[in-house]
């Protein structure tokens, strides 16, 4: 495609559709336009900061612009005029625009609460960097918080305002933690690790108001008393942001419907990520809000003809210091279709650890691994990949072999199959990895860079480093590449 292209957000859905736009051929022109007035940030790791594991410097995406792709920070966008095809923003500039993509991402649900409008200054929710800087900035002289939301996000600031040495209590309405992905008896071994590290945990009881001064803030919580802490961070979940749409006429359900090419109602317009509804549903992950801005780059470049954007299995990893737990697929429901329904399950509360497997005709229809059990590997590839489980079904449970089948097969890099998926953030293959180290990437940062493996949620940085220990032994490199290190740079990039 030639022409101009107007992308709506700066986030991480928008920073990498500006890079897979520079990186492609084409006659056009790029301007981004970013309501956050810094660069593109990786909001995924806002917890590891939270935890003060890594510096801000260390959230930048690192994202290749140039040539044709204008970024402008600071810049919200205020209004669509789909006749006249142009985008304005609040400091009332117009920008035109052949092609827009929206990427507006989400916002925060703030629960209708007394107390909560306006949001006094100790209550905070958690979802920007800015809103990570007011945490921070709370926590110094802080000693007991408070986390409303028992979810995924809730528990990591929960578990990095404990890492900073606060005492933490997390307030969730229903009975049990992460609901969406865990049973009961995964919630409960859940509940018993966080409390070892030093977050406790009320459960199954809502919360009905909030009042806060000079002197702390006071969770109240229905019958029982109030809690009272010198903080509360609100983690009530997230809706997509999909008011400039809306405004425009564009066809918005729960996100703006957009179809297997990304395009919503008006043909001229896409949109990608938080904000986007496909099939139906709301995506609210970075693999697929990466996904789906290869897709829109491939259709505004005239790329592959065929390209259409295809969702993949969901595996929720809990980023946590601490805490290991992978949970994937349906475990609660009732799969219509097929054979019988397999269950096992592995419970050790004194250790931290659960599995469950739920199987129908030898596949992996759902899993949840918490703690230390090294067939989680395993267990996320056969769930991605749709092959059959091994016959022997304890060894994916317990992480060990009971009969002649080994229990996990990727427990070396060298018996992994090449089409293993490492890096699920961005599709990276073992092979792909090998294929880099080969063309002269020999570094963790020197694959990243060509691969962008480990540069989403950062879960598979320990198995990139891994596989590059692997090949150093396997795989050295030859007197050539010694000598010059820098003849196959062109060669790693893909």
């Amino acid at each position: 495609m030639t022409g101009r292209i107007v992308v709506v957000g700066y986030g991480m859905a928008g920073a990498r559709l500006a890079a897979e736009l520079h990186a492609r051929d084409g006659d056009h022109r790029v301007t981004v336009l970013g309501a956050e007035p810094h660069r593109a940030y990786n909001r995924i790791m806002l917890s590891t900061l939270l935890a003060g594991r890594i510096d801000e410097p260390d959230l930048e995406l690192v994202e290749a612009v140039g040539p044709g792709v204008d970024v402008r920070t600071g810049a919200p966008a205020t209004a669509i005029d789909r006749t006249a095809r142009e985008v304005r923003t609040a400091d009332g500039a117009r920008h035109g625009y052949d092609h827009l993509v929206l990427a507006t991402g989400s916002r925060s649900v703030v629960p209708p609460l007394p107390g909560l409008d306006p949001l006094p200054d100790r209550v905070v929710p958690f979802r920007t960097l800015a809103d990570c800087r007011r945490i921070l900035a709370a926590a110094r002289d802080a000693r007991h918080a408070l986390v409303l939301g028992g979810g995924l996000l809730g528990l990591e600031a929960a578990r990095g305002l404990a890492a900073r040495g606060l005492a933490v209590t997390v307030v969730h309405p229903v009975g049990h933690l992460m609901e969406r992905q865990l049973d009961p008896p995964a919630g409960a071994v859940l509940a018993d690790t966080l409390a070892a590290l030093g977050v406790r945990a009320r459960l199954g009881v809502p919360a009905t108001g909030v009042t806060a001064d000079a002197d702390g803030v006071r969770l109240h919580l229905g019958d029982a008393g109030p809690l009272a802490a010198d903080l509360l961070v609100l983690c009530c979940g997230v809706r997509p942001d999909t008011a400039l749409a809306a405004a425009a006429g564009l066809t918005v359900e729960r996100g703006v419907v957009v179809d297997d090419r990304m395009r919503t109602s008006d043909r001229r317009i896409s949109a990608i990520g938080d904000c986007a509804q496909h099939d139906g549903t709301p995506t609210g992950l970075v693999a697929p809000a990466w996904a789906q801005a290869r897709v829109v780059a491939d259709v505004l470049a005239g790329g592959d003809p065929l390209v259409r954007y295809r969702p993949r299995p969901v595996v929720t990893r809990l980023k946590a210091a601490g805490i290991d737990l992978a949970a994937m697929g349906d475990v609660a429901g009732d799969p219509t279709g097929g054979g019988p329904v397999e269950e096992l399950t592995f419970t050790d509360p004194a250790r931290g650890t659960y599995a469950r497997l739920r199987i129908r005709d030898e596949r992996l229809t759902g899993a949840i691994l918490l703690g230390d059990n090294p067939a989680v590997g395993t267990v996320v590839q056969l769930f991605d990949r749709g092959a059959p489980v091994p016959a022997d079904r304890r060894s994916l449970l317990l992480g060990r072999a009971f009969g002649a089948a080994p229990a996990e097969p990727a427990a070396s890099p060298a018996l992994m199959p090449d089409a293993a998926v490492v890096c699920r953030c961005n599709d990276v293959s073992k092979g792909a990895l090998v294929a880099c180290w080969r063309a002269g990437a020999r570094t963790v940062a020197a694959l990243s860079a060509a691969t962008r493996a480990a540069t989403g949620c950062g879960g598979c940085r320990e198995a990139v480093a891994g596989i590059v220990e692997w090949l150093a032994e396997a795989d050295p490199p030859t007197t050539d590449e010694v000598r010059d290190p820098d003849a196959n740079r062109e060669a790693v990039e893909v």
